[in-house]
């Protein structure tokens, strides 16, 4: 009956936040219109020239003045060679010939000469090998769990591309599209991936009853906290095109799906832990079995906490490494925006991952084979008194 209810809103849901076109401001920098990519391959890169007082361009120098010129040959007309420039972060990256690379051509503007630009490298060969490899490692070791993982993954991705973001540009509240698109996407992937069953079914109501606290919590504290949720050049650059947004509740939705993840990881695994331990135990009670699968989970948790926490202050490495350079008292650093976001993101997601191990626990040992019914099914009786606490058999 609960997963009807949830399996109804969340089709309401869909409906009500399903995205509507959203039309960019007139002369948005996004705009690519005119502008024609065409993929080459560098042939010869060498520094640009430079005025006699004027610092190195090379690539030693630093990346504001970082400057180099490539020859580009395209593959639309094999032997036609273009010149690039290659200034800043681009002429830092390493670039050597033979490697692929997108550019387009700018016509004339006052002052200012035609000529050819990079648009990008062309980096899908090399994503291909690695997500070619990723596969094939889940597959030769997950087997046909591995398959219908990488299918859930597929579905999420649907998910998160084709509705969350789309409905997020369009000015929809964001903690709702991160309820409704979180609970369809753990609809689809924990039965896909793991089986239609109770267990199944356990490790799904604690995700949701976690994902809705972490919900709450990231809520609270962004609000608490008094978070603009705008910190970063992207977050700055979005103000600009879609200004009415809320950015605060746009960073508890990123919350949120970072938490996704690693909640379904540690749900599904206690459900297991309680129906494996029913499995050993078919005498013990609901109680037993909670504190039993509570043992195992309180491990779960001393290693996926720092694991969170690890994961985010990876993904914010630059920041923390930027941050760290000012000389400023510790309280004031961890004060500022870009610390507090990641500090509420990390503590707001710590605990509900936390709670889901109590709530995933309770879901499993209420839902799982009571010890009379296991007990039959283990081919023993309700009085057998070998169904006492597992030890050695006394001969007869």
């Amino acid at each position: 009956m609960l997963l009807a209810v949830v399996a109804a809103i969340t089709m309401a849901g869909l409906v009500w936040l399903w995205p509507t076109e959203r039309v960019l401001p007139e002369g948005s920098v996004l705009t690519t219109e005119g502008i024609v990519p065409v993929r080459g391959q560098i042939t010869a890169i060498e520094p640009c020239p430079a005025a006699p007082d004027a610092p190195p361009t090379g690539p030693d120098a630093g990346v504001q003045h970082a400057c180099l010129v490539a020859q580009v040959e395209l593959d639309r007309r094999a032997g036609e060679l273009v010149g690039v420039e290659l200034v800043g972060v681009t002429a830092w990256s390493g670039l050597q010939p033979g490697d692929g690379v997108h550019v387009a051509e700018v016509g004339a503007t006052e002052g200012v000469p035609g000529g050819w630009s990079l648009i990008t490298v062309d980096r899908i060969p090399v994503l291909a090998i690695f997500t070619i490899l990723f596969v094939v490692a889940v597959l030769v070791v997950a087997g046909r769990k591995g398959f219908f993982g990488l299918l859930g993954l597929v579905v999420s991705g649907v998910v998160l591309f084709g509705f969350m973001i789309p409905a997020l540009t369009s000015g929809q509240p964001a903690v709702w599209v991160a309820i409704v698109g979180s609970t369809a996407i753990m609809f689809v992937v924990l039965y896909l991936a793991h089986g239609v069953s109770w267990r199944t079914t356990s490790a799904f109501v604690g995700t949701w009853l976690s994902l809705l606290v972490t919900t709450g919590l990231g809520a609270l504290g962004v609000s608490m906290a008094r978070l603009s949720g705008i910190s970063s050049e992207e977050t700055l650059a979005l103000t600009n095109l879609l200004g009415d947004l809320d950015f605060p509740d746009i960073l508890t939705c990123g919350l949120v799906i970072a938490d996704l993840g690693v909640l379904n990881d540690v749900t599904i695994t206690q459900a297991s832990s309680v129906w494996e331990v029913r499995a050993a135990g078919p005498h013990l009670s609901r109680g037993q079995l909670f504190a039993s699968g509570m043992r195992i989970g309180r491990d779960h948790i001393a290693s996926t906490i720092y694991t969170i926490v690890f994961a985010y202050a990876g993904a914010a490495l630059s920041l923390l490494l930027l941050l760290s350079l000012y000389e400023q008292p510790l309280n004031l650093l961890l004060s500022t925006e870009q610390f507090s976001e990641e500090i509420i993101r990390t503590l707001g997601s710590g605990i509900g991952l936390v709670l889901s191990v109590p709530l995933t626990t309770g879901v499993a040992a209420l839902t799982v084979a009571g010890a009379a019914g296991a007990a039959r099914r283990s081919g023993r009786g309700a009085d057998d008194p070998e169904r006492a606490a597992p030890g050695p058999r006394r001969a007869i």
